[in-house]
């Protein structure tokens, strides 16, 4: 697990940084375990644009994780590590004493062997899952379900991890990655652990062309557009909208930064202790 780097021989090698994949033990996926992943290039089912920047990019197969960990009791074995084109993390994948094969998000130390098993008897050991009560206070953990038997919701990307502080009553109160503090029920479950592929942060693309290869396509700034085409287009030299200041919008005029979009009255207000903006 870690990075590599490349001889200057042209300009976009000399910064790019990329992963050695050296964690990798698996390099075809299981393919009862994927289905076809449909492109839209942006747009809606009536073939207008509603998301600009998509559109290309290599094609992927999706790979069926298991955020549910609802094979309760049943042991299961690490048969390999793989690498998932939707998402920063890697993937392992498990084979179950029944004979059922399911993904999960791999942690950090999880190795081909192992074995895994979820629910409230589960040994509180990485790549466990069990529900929040059974967990002990300090102990990293990732896959954290918001509703009993929904499935995993909270900390899925590479490198993160959450933490209990408190148990009171039938919630618990948990730290999130972000600096926000939450209560959760306690019966909800999570997965102990750091999730692997820490140096995805690190990771320089290089070219313009790379970004491509995943799928996103580049646009033009509105500062650099006219009048017409955007509020902030026009005027002599750099300025926001014609030649006077302009916050940062939208081409329809909608807030770009620091517009408040999250409703006052959500239900789950309640349950958030300390906002991750503080």
């Amino acid at each position: 697990m870690g990075l590599k780097t490349f001889r200057p021989l042209t300009p976009s090698l000399r910064h790019t940084q990329l992963s050695d994949f050296a964690e990798l033990t698996k390099h075809t996926p299981e393919m009862s375990l994927t289905r076809a992943k449909r492109r839209t290039g942006g747009r809606n089912n009536l073939g207008r644009m509603t998301a600009r920047g998509i559109g290309g990019g290599h094609k992927q197969r999706y790979r069926i994780i298991d955020f549910r960990r609802d094979k309760v009791g049943v042991v299961a074995t690490v048969e390999g590590i793989e690498y998932d084109p939707n998402r920063s993390a890697r993937i392992a994948l498990l084979k179950y004493a029944d004979g059922e094969k399911r993904y999960i998000i791999a942690p950090m130390g999880l190795e081909v062997g192992a074995k895994l098993m979820s629910g409230p008897d589960a040994e509180l050991k990485t790549g466990n899952s069990l529900p929040l009560r059974k967990i002990q206070p300090g102990m990293p953990i990732h896959n954290i379900e918001l509703h009993r038997g929904k499935g995993g919701q909270l900390v899925r990307s590479a490198a993160m991890a959450a933490q209990i502080t408190a148990t009171e009553n039938d919630y618990v109160t948990v730290k999130l990655p972000s600096g926000e503090i939450r209560k959760i029920h306690a019966e909800c479950y999570a997965t102990i652990g750091q999730i692997g592929n820490p140096d995805h942060i690190n990771i320089s693309l290089g070219k313009a062309g790379r970004t491509r290869w995943l799928g996103k396509r580049g646009i033009s700034r509105g500062m650099a557009r006219n009048p017409v085409d955007h509020p902030m287009g026009g005027g002599q030299g750099k300025s926001k909208g014609g030649g006077g200041w302009h916050h940062p919008v939208s081409p329809w005029g909608k807030l770009a930064k620091g517009g408040k979009s999250r409703r006052k009255k959500k239900y789950s207000n309640a349950f958030i202790l300390q906002r991750r903006k503080k």
